[in-house]
C-alpha cells in the first residue's frame, strides 16, 4: 500500500540535507542536485524546507523504490533562497521532526513558489556553468 502524501513541511540542517542529497544518489532517484555542488553552494549553517508534492513510482524501474518528490527551499551562501526538487524515501521523510506551526508551513510554501528556481540562480550567478557543474556551450 502507498503510504499517503503527507501535507506538511520539514526543516533541516544543511548536514541533514547533504544526507538526503547521498541518499536519493545511493538509490539513482532522477530529482536530486549533486551532493558537490550543494557542498560548494549552500549555506553551510543553514535552514532548508521540504514540502512533498508528488508521490513518484517509477512502474518501469522497479528496483526504484517509491519516493515522495519535495520541493525545496534552499537557503545559498549568497543568502538567497532558491528552490528546487529532491526525491526522498517516505520512510527517511517521515523520520525528520516536526518543528514548525502551521502559519511558518505556509509561509514557506509561498516563498517556495516565489524563489527563483536552482537553474535560474546557477545562470545569473555562474553563467557558463549550469547546477551540474558543467560548462554550458
Amino acid at each position: 500500500m502507498t503510504p499517503p502524501l503527507p501535507h506538511t513541511v520539514r526543516a533541516v540542517d544543511t548536514a541533514q540535507l547533504l544526507d538526503l542529497a547521498r541518499e536519493a544518489a545511493l538509490h539513482g532517484f532522477s530529482q536530486r542536485l549533486p551532493v558537490d555542488w550543494l557542498q560548494e553552494h549552500l549555506a553551510a549553517e543553514a535552514t532548508h524546507y521540504l514540502f512533498p508534492t508528488l508521490v513518484q513510482r517509477l512502474t518501469h524501474r522497479v528496483e526504484v523504490p517509491l519516493q515522495w518528490r519535495c520541493q525545496q527551499l534552499l537557503t545559498v551562501r549568497t543568502g538567497e533562497q532558491i528552490r528546487g526538487l529532491l526525491d526522498v524515501l517516505p520512510d527517511t521523510f517521515d523520520k525528520l521532526p516536526e518543528t514548525l506551526d502551521t502559519a511558518f508551513k505556509k509561509d514557506i510554501v509561498s516563498r517556495i513558489g516565489h524563489a527563483v528556481t536552482v537553474r535560474e540562480w546557477s545562470e545569473r550567478t555562474a553563467p557558463d556553468t549550469g547546477p551540474e557543474g558543467m560548462p554550458r556551450t
